[in-house]
């Protein structure tokens, strides 16, 4: 009979939620309350609404910056805690999660010139910046959706997360991918996918208190 996987320290995987509640709400405050209505409408509307409220601005970078140091965190946690579950398996998990973040770290780089494109006078440029910050974003999350759909199979064999939790995560990662290819390959459908990324909050945050309340992966 194989050998079973020691549960996972209760400690650990409290950490695990507590850094996943992080990167939740630092996450969606930087996108939905901070930076994101900066960044709708042309050029010229992005370049007013920027200039009137930089400090919000970079008050977002910064929430930006609190939601990468823990998604690190947490790629090495996750790996630490799922790696006698399957090995190869949580390692590519971390692999993955650990490339996203590289990818939302550059498109910070990028964005966080933004306001300097703006007090030279370059509009267009600042625009520009703003759209590799989301393309380079929406790239890391076809990273961070095979990565949900591995999670979601680790945390299966592990068998410490209610499945319909695991099913959302898993659905979350299609619709993570599939936002992020749209973004490259049809981005006149972005406005509808937006409506899906409703499903990979409500199932990332019902992981998030699980792990926080629960004490179990």
């Amino acid at each position: 009979m194989p050998a079973q996987p020691l549960p996972a320290p209760t400690r650990a995987v409290r950490l695990a939620g507590l850094l996943y509640l992080v990167i939740i709400v630092t996450g969606l405050s930087a996108e939905l309350l901070l930076r994101g209505p900066l960044l709708t409408g042309g050029p010229e509307q992005i370049a007013a609404a920027v200039s009137a409220a930089l400090p919000r601005f970079r008050m977002a970078l910064l929430a930006d910056l609190v939601m990468l140091g823990a998604d690190i965190a947490l790629a090495l946690l996750f790996w630490r805690l799922l790696r006698g579950v399957s090995e190869g398996a949580a390692l590519a998990a971390m692999v993955l999660r650990l490339m996203q973040a590289t990818l939302i770290g550059a498109a910070l780089v990028l964005l966080s010139a933004l306001p300097f494109a703006l007090a030279q006078g370059e509009i267009a440029l600042a625009a520009l910046l703003a759209e590799l910050h989301a393309t380079g974003y929406d790239v890391g999350l076809i990273l961070f959706g095979a990565n949900s759909l591995i999670m979601a199979r680790l945390l299966c064999m592990s068998g410490g997360v209610p499945k319909v939790i695991l099913g959302g995560i898993a659905l979350s990662g299609l619709v993570y991918m599939t936002g992020g290819l749209a973004r490259l390959a049809a981005p006149a459908a972005l406005e509808v996918i937006q409506f899906a990324y409703a499903l990979p909050m409500l199932a990332e945050s019902a992981l998030c208190l699980w792990l926080l309340l629960r004490g179990r992966i």
